[in-house]
């Protein structure tokens, strides 16, 4: 079962079977991705940018996101 998060321009899609807990996203913005928190992601605490390039480097695929159309 996937989630998604939203910052009005992008949605964040998260795939918690594909994940290898590598740890990219929390190294990369730890002030969006806190394993701790509920929910984990605030991705209110990043541009869309910055969340798009740190996406593109999941090894896993477990983060992915898609533009609101």
């Amino acid at each position: 079962m996937s989630k998604e998060y939203s910052n009005g321009e992008i949605i964040i899609r998260w795939q918690p079977k594909l994940c290898e807990h590598a740890a990219v996203c929390v190294k990369t913005l730890p002030k969006v991705y806190n394993p701790k928190a509920s929910p984990w992601i605030t991705i209110e605490n990043a541009t869309s940018e910055e969340l798009k390039n740190q996406i593109n480097k999941c090894p896993s695929g477990a983060l992915n996101y898609f533009n609101h159309e």
